[in-house]
């Protein structure tokens, strides 16, 4: 496959990608989109028009939120329902309550680097609110989705997928010691393959989904570590900017890609693929700094398993 190019970099904010989209008519999703990448997804698809709805844990936060893009973007119908992704019950509450067609889901929320701990279903808590939990909002909202003719599912995955893939034989560590990064890796590596296997499961009902690596941002999301982490990654930012191998993003130019996605012609009709800085990532056997995606991010055999074993897992979870 040609993989896509697009006339955007790692410098476009998510306002510029949208400037000439029009979403009037369309509704939207964001999870966790009451602050960083989230909140600038939300506020660049309420600005060219779309209906957004914030899918928060906090409510109050959300409020907040909705306040903000309203004056910004000029629309007053930003909503804010409550949406727990390591609780399956607030998920399917949240899809029974959806009505009417839905255009775009972002699958934006998530957990990073946490301490050993399980979701309300006992998941391990990186694979069960970033994978699991995503996993189950998307395929209750299927039928949302499918009436929309065209949707887009966007998956946010990220650098750390090249850490682990997905270790089938022990998803929750409870045969090896549990490792934050190992676990976070996994469940992007998760999140990506979930991209590739709605895609092809969904094509037939117009639905695409797509993984994407924001860029490394300063968010809420690295609240988890501690001084010395935290010490450690800006030196290594510090480094990694004087070589000119990167640069970190404002959560303005890290929702670019998640918009592009979301919303831009220039990827009507592309599903299964990984995108970093507004562009289809290279397939490397080794990340160039944060740069390209591995193979078992992408794979389509594993893709199909982890579906079936999700699929295993949640419908379980619900019997219990």
């Amino acid at each position: 496959m040609t993989r896509i190019q697009t006339p955007f970099t790692d410098t476009t904010t998510a306002l510029e990608v949208v400037q000439d989209v029009d979403l009037t008519g369309r509704r939207a999703i964001v999870t966790g989109g009451a602050s960083g990448i989230g909140l600038e997804t939300a506020r660049a698809l309420a600005h060219a028009g779309a209906q957004v709805t914030l899918a928060v844990r906090n409510v109050a936060a959300g409020r907040r939120a909705a306040e903000d893009i309203a004056r910004t973007s000029g629309r007053d119908d930003v909503a804010v329902t409550h949406l727990d992704l390591a609780d399956l019950t607030t998920i399917d509450a949240f899809t029974a309550a959806w009505e009417g067609p839905l255009a775009i889901l972002v699958n934006n929320a998530g957990v990073m680097d946490t301490p050993h701990g399980t979701t309300a279903q006992g998941w391990e808590t990186q694979f069960g609110t970033n994978h699991l939990g995503h996993f189950a909002l998307a395929t209750g909202l299927h039928a949302a989705l499918t009436a929309a003719g065209d949707a887009r599912v966007v998956s946010l995955s990220s650098m750390s997928h090249a850490v682990s893939p997905v270790v089938f034989d022990d998803l929750f560590f409870e045969r090896r010691a549990y490792d934050p990064g190992l676990a976070y890796g996994q469940s992007k590596t998760a999140t990506s393959l979930f991209a590739v296997e709605a895609s092809r499961r969904w094509a037939g009902d117009g639905i695409t989904a797509n993984a994407l690596m924001p860029g490394g941002v300063w968010t809420p999301l690295q609240r988890h570590w501690d001084a010395e982490q935290r010490a450690a990654a800006e030196q290594e930012v510090s480094q990694g900017e004087a070589a000119g191998a990167f640069h970190m993003k404002t959560p303005e130019q890290g929702a670019a890609t998640s918009v592009l996605l979301a919303a831009s012609p220039l990827v009507a009709g592309i599903g299964g693929r990984y995108f970093e800085d507004c562009n289809e990532a290279e397939v490397v056997d080794e990340l160039h700094g944060i740069h390209g995606v591995l193979p078992h991010a992408l794979d389509p055999d594993d893709a199909r398993r982890l579906w079936d074993v999700s699929v295993e897992l949640v419908d379980a979870a619900r019997a219990a």
